[in-house]
């Protein structure tokens, strides 16, 4: 395979993938060579090809054809320059799997040939010129804040989209009745994330995050993982100029974009579920399979039967979704192009795993030694929803473990989540906050993680906590210490809701009919006006203090009610950049006697100069060697540390 990484100096006009697969199915042509041999066998018929599209100097292609009459049929090419190195056709002749020994040197259009008994058929096919390396393809870091969305229920940008069909209006009875479903389509699309960017942007955010956007035909898959075709957007988010309208919004902005990818499973309408490839397409049938089992620990326990392994790497996922057979080299292969085929299409930044441990590892491996190879600065970050950092460090990038590095970029920090979830909603010591942290010592890159209060899969944070104050605690930890933090559409906001698909409400200000409107703050309550403050005076605190991005982390005082960390960006951040060091105080309740410490051999020895920098607390001096400060009730406080 061709490493093109570093040889992205050519420009491609983006193709609309409609206007593509509008082009391969009227280029397809069919006809018999004779009246006998037409009576004689079903007509041959090429109808999609997956990749629709591929590129000059990439890696070659594995071509899956879907057709009629395919059984016998010998597959050429125009281009005599381009040879077809093996073929695989399916028994009952509706696929075709066919790999090229090579793609082309320069961008050219050419006829994928076939020809069965007499009969011949034919479509066009594009390989075009890849982007230029700057177009996107930026990765993300610890430097970056992260908002999710999902796209179904955060605006409704085009209301001709919307309905059951996503043909209704959104004022239509149909629409109306579907936007009543918890668990209907309710007109969230492409073009009201775009529409928004300016409110993400003002924020603080500067990368967004995706749900699928996949071609999910289900009366209930407005979440994007039920996908019916991994190469279409759906119907209901828009089209593929809409998906680029977005990334290009986004690069124009300085801001970055990440897709939802999954490659462990698909929805259980999609045409393959009945007619596979090929027999070995997934891990059971429809008919007969396993369900799976989040069981991590069997992947990581040496002494674990390899039946146990099995119920987590080849089950359906919730007994439904069929599970996509990663161990055979086919399948592995389609997933794989899909992935660039995507992040080349629309020259995004960053990719989301989604259900990561269920993936065999070797899977994992070869996955990210292509897309990384292709795009060097590209950045994953994969879901492993667990609590115990051994097992989920278990699945990070950079550590060799049976015998294998996934080269996952970072997993989420599903472990910190879990404690903010245990410290501001159930009470327990903040104590455990310091104790997570510890266990950084586990991953190759703890600045990497992404850590989070919440997202799309759990109960609303504010709906769990006790008070408006504990969830302002829990954002002074989130947006204050190491790694990227992800925040879900609406937290921003105190939204409440349970569990799914109540915690999936529509975003208040996107769709038609609503009174509060977060875009133009008008109709919020008082609670959510302030969240919204706080937590954009925290990631605008977080923009301005390289510390607060990518300094390291000390805590330097822990007890049940209060925790104080410093970040400095002289331990952590790139050569060049200012250097400063930022202490923030949490205090939970009311205090009975001062926070009190020595700060010998400490990164904050030697401060003589500590300014606030939330705005709302007075200076310190800890120039006598002693950190002494009386909190107040439920407070957090922020300081810049300096030697001035």
């Amino acid at each position: 395979m061709k490493n093109v990484g570093s040889q992205r100096r050519w420009s491609m006009q983006s193709k609309n993938y409609l206007c593509v697969l509008c082009m391969l199915l009227c280029s397809c042509v069919a006809f018999a060579a004779s009246p006998q041999s037409a009576a004689t066998h079903e007509p041959l018929t090429l109808l999609k090809v997956d990749p629709p599209s591929w590129f000059a100097r990439f890696p070659e292609p594995m071509l899956l054809v879907r057709g009629e009459g395919l059984t016998g049929a010998e597959f050429s090419l125009s281009d005599p320059a381009l040879h077809i190195a093996r073929q695989h056709l399916s028994s009952n002749g509706h696929w075709a799997l066919i790999w090229l020994a090579a793609s082309p040197q320069h961008a050219e259009t050419v006829q994928l040939k076939a020809r069965s008994a007499g009969m011949y058929a034919k479509l066009s096919y594009t390989f075009a010129e890849p982007k230029p390396g700057d177009a996107g393809f930026a990765g993300f870091s610890n430097q970056d804040s992260m908002y999710l969305i999902m796209t179904d229920r955060f605006a409704d940008g085009d209301l001709t989209n919307d309905g059951p069909h996503a043909t209704d209006l959104a004022s239509s009875p149909e629409a109306g009745a579907e936007r009543a479903k918890a668990r209907g389509w309710h007109g969230g699309d492409l073009r009201g994330i775009t529409q928004h960017l300016d409110y993400i942007q003002k924020l603080g955010f500067d990368t967004v995050w995706i749900t699928p956007v996949y071609q999910n035909h289900n009366p209930s898959a407005y979440h994007g993982y039920g996908a019916t075709d991994m190469y279409a957007v759906d119907e209901h988010y828009g089209t593929l100029a809409d998906l680029h309208a977005l990334v290009d919004g986004l690069h124009a902005r300085g801001m970055k974009f990440v897709l939802d990818t999954v490659p462990n499973h698909i929805g259980p309408e999609h045409p393959w579920v009945h007619d596979p490839p090929t027999p070995q397409w997934f891990h059971g049938t429809a008919e007969h399979h396993s369900r799976a089992e989040g069981n991590f620990a069997t992947l990581v326990d040496p002494h674990a039967p390899e039946r146990d392994r099995d119920d987590v790497l080849h089950g359906w996922f919730a007994n439904v979704l069929p599970d996509m057979n990663t161990d055979d080299p086919a399948v592995s292969t389609y997933l794989r192009q899909n992935a660039v085929w995507w992040i080349e299409t629309l020259g995004i930044d960053g990719l989301r795993l989604d259900t990561f441990p269920y993936v065999n590892r070797e899977f994992w491996r070869d996955f990210h030694a292509q897309l990384h190879g292709l795009f060097p600065r590209l950045t994953t970050v994969g879901e492993i929803f667990n609590r115990d950092p051994v097992l989920v460090s278990y699945f990070a990038g950079g550590a060799t473990h049976a015998g294998v590095d996934s080269g996952l970029d970072t997993p989420f920090d599903f472990p910190t989540y879990h404690v903010l979830r245990d410290v501001f909603l159930s009470g327990h010591a903040m104590t455990e906050l310091r104790d997570v942290l510890v266990r950084d010592v586990l991953y190759p890159h703890p600045e990497r993680l992404v850590p989070f209060l919440g997202n799309h899969d759990n109960s609303r944070f504010r709906t769990e906590a006790s008070s408006e104050a504990a969830m302002r605690l829990a954002f002074g930890f989130l947006l204050t210490t190491r790694g990227m933090p992800q925040v879900y559409s609406g937290d921003e906001l105190a939204m409440r809701g349970g569990d799914d698909p109540d915690n999936r409400r529509d975003f208040p200000g996107g769709f038609p009919g609503q009174t509060a409107n977060a875009f133009k703050d008008t109709g919020l309550d008082s609670e959510s006006a302030d969240m919204k403050q706080w937590v954009s005076t925290l990631l605008h605190l977080r923009q301005a203090h390289p510390a607060l991005r990518c300094g390291g982390e000390q805590v330097l005082f822990a007890e049940r009610d209060a925790l104080v960390t410093i970040r400095d960006s002289a331990e952590g951040c790139p050569r060049g950049a200012l250097h400063d060091r930022v202490v923030t105080v949490l205090q939970r309740g009311v205090p009975t006697k001062p926070i009190s410490f020595g700060t010998r051999d400490t990164w904050v020895e030697g401060c003589t100069h500590v300014e606030s920098i939330d705005g709302a607390h007075p200076s310190l001096n800890f120039a006598d060697g002693t950190f002494s400060f009386m909190p107040p009730p439920d407070s957090v406080s922020i300081w810049s540390c300096s030697n001035q």
